[in-house]
């Protein structure tokens, strides 16, 4: 998909998730601090800033669609078992010279 077809598919969805909500744009403008004519670059799919995008799905309700950006931190095998190797396996007995305030 072309740059020009992604932008145009984010301002389908703007505007459908507005008409959804049945706001206007300009009630929808005002809400996000934005004017009225960005708002309608951004649902005509030209060029508006990322900023401008967030207070819109923000006030949309839609921010789970940035989720797709979160990134999940992952261990690979080997250090997991490097990881496991490293635990302890076994506790220690008491050793001779250890002493505690309850031995007599």
């Amino acid at each position: 998909m072309s740059d020009k077809a992604l932008i145009g598919q984010i301002g389908a969805f703007v505007r459908h998730q507005r008409m959804e909500q049945n706001k206007t744009q300009d009630a929808l403008a005002r809400a996000a601090n934005i004017s009225r004519s960005t708002l309608s670059l951004l649902e005509r799919g030209e060029t508006v800033t990322l900023t401008t995008l967030i207070q819109v799905l923000r006030v949309l309700d839609q921010l789970q669609v940035m989720d797709a950006f979160v990134i999940e931190q992952r261990i690979s095998p080997l250090a997991l078992a490097r990881l496991q190797k490293e635990k302890r396996q076994r506790a220690r007995g008491k050793q001779d010279g250890d002493t505690t305030e309850h031995d007599w």
